[in-house]
């Protein structure tokens, strides 16, 4: 084992979050980051830069296909950089395009139960595709479309409610080893 998989198990290979809305991809990325000593990015955030507005925005004047064109570009930026944590949006994996760069790195599906998001994501009015008279119900079809997607992830963590993020970055870095993709 070198000096360098020693002071960080994944030799510089990015990781990227994936999972749903409010699975804590955003708080998990940057317990994980501080724990590796990487920088962290939010496509989400990035996104809104880019556009100069909010998502809830872009997704009301524009529309999804305009920003489901950004996170595409924002994913082709950030697969660049190493020693990086990545959370992206919950819907990236759905564009085969996105996962082409997200395997520029070591993938990581975080999995919440079903039940925990949507008290996670009761009454937030940021999530565009909640944004109907059934939110509970669009929840569960969202996830259903994307559960296959998903389970592409190198790595697949189930997350208890009661789990911390640093207790989750923890359990992320003790799993590294039998996940890590060769260079």
């Amino acid at each position: 084992m070198t000096t360098a998989t020693l002071n960080d198990p994944l030799d510089g290979l990015s990781v990227f979050l994936v999972g749903m809305m409010g699975a804590g991809k955003t708080t998990v990325g940057r317990a994980l980051a501080a724990l590796l000593d990487y920088r962290f990015f939010d496509t989400d955030d990035l996104i809104e830069r880019v556009a100069g507005k909010s998502i809830p925005e872009i997704f009301a004047s524009d529309g999804e296909s305009v920003f489901r064109d950004l996170e595409t570009q924002v994913l082709e930026q950030v697969c660049a950089y190493t020693r990086s944590v990545i959370a992206t949006g919950g819907g990236c994996v759905m564009r085969t395009r996105n996962w082409s760069y997200l395997q520029q790195g070591l993938v990581l599906w975080l999995d919440v139960p079903a039940d925990v998001l949507r008290l996670r994501l009761r009454g937030d009015r940021g999530r565009p595709l909640l944004q109907t008279p059934d939110p509970d119900r669009a929840l569960g079809d969202l996830m259903e479309k994307r559960r296959s997607r998903y389970a592409l992830a190198d790595l697949h963590l189930s997350v208890r409610p009661e789990d911390s993020a640093k207790t989750v970055a923890r359990r992320i870095v003790a799993q590294i080893p039998s996940t890590r993709k060769q260079s």
